[in-house]
C-alpha cells in the first residue's frame, strides 16, 4: 500500500522508507514502513531511527523463519538495529500463518515465539512486553 516507487511495485519489495500519517482522539501516529530487504538497509536505518515503536515481521513459513533467526538472519539483525537505535517498543507480526502446515499452525506461531523471545530477551527487549501477533499479509 505504501510503496510507491515503480521498482517497489514490479519487485514486491520495499526499496525508500514511506510515511502515512493519522491521529485519533489521543494522539498522533505517524507509520513509517521501512525496507527489510539487505540491499537496502541505509534506508530501513533512517526509517527505523525516528521511530518510538517499531514491528519486527517475521516470516512463518518452513525455512524462511528458519533463515531469519538463524545466526546472520535478518530478524536478529533488524531487531537488534530497533533495540540499537532507541526503538524500545517491539511488537512481532508472525506473518505468512496461512502457508503453515496445517494453515494457522498454534504450534508453529509458539514455536517462532519462543525463539524470537529467547532472542529479543538477549538484547535487551523484554519478551513479556512484546506483543505477537499472527497475521497474514495476502489474507489478512
Amino acid at each position: 500500500v505504501l510503496d510507491k516507487l515503480k521498482a517497489e511495485r514490479e519487485r514486491g519489495i520495499t526499496i525508500d522508507i514511506a510515511l502515512w500519517k493519522f491521529e485519533t482522539a489521543k494522539y498522533y501516529v505517524t507509520i513509517i514502513d521501512a525496507p527489510g530487504h539487505r540491499d537496502f538497509i541505509k534506508n530501513m536505518i533512517t526509517g527505523t531511527s525516528q521511530a518510538d515503536c517499531a514491528v519486527l515481521i517475521v516470516a512463518a513459513g518452513t525455512g524462511e523463519f528458519e533463515a531469519g533467526i538463524s545466526k546472520n538472519g535478518q530478524t536478529r539483525e533488524h531487531a537488534l538495529l530497533a533495540f540499537t537505535l532507541g526503538v524500545k517498543q517491539l511488537i512481532v507480526g508472525v506473518n505468512k500463518m496461512d502457508s503453515t502446515e496445517p494453515p494457522y499452525s498454534e504450534s508453529r506461531f509458539e514455536e517462532i515465539k519462543k525463539e524470537v523471545s529467547s532472542y529479543i530477551k538477549k538484547i535487551g527487549y523484554n519478551p513479556a512486553a512484546v506483543a505477537f501477533l499472527p497475521i497474514s499479509g495476502w489474507h489478512g
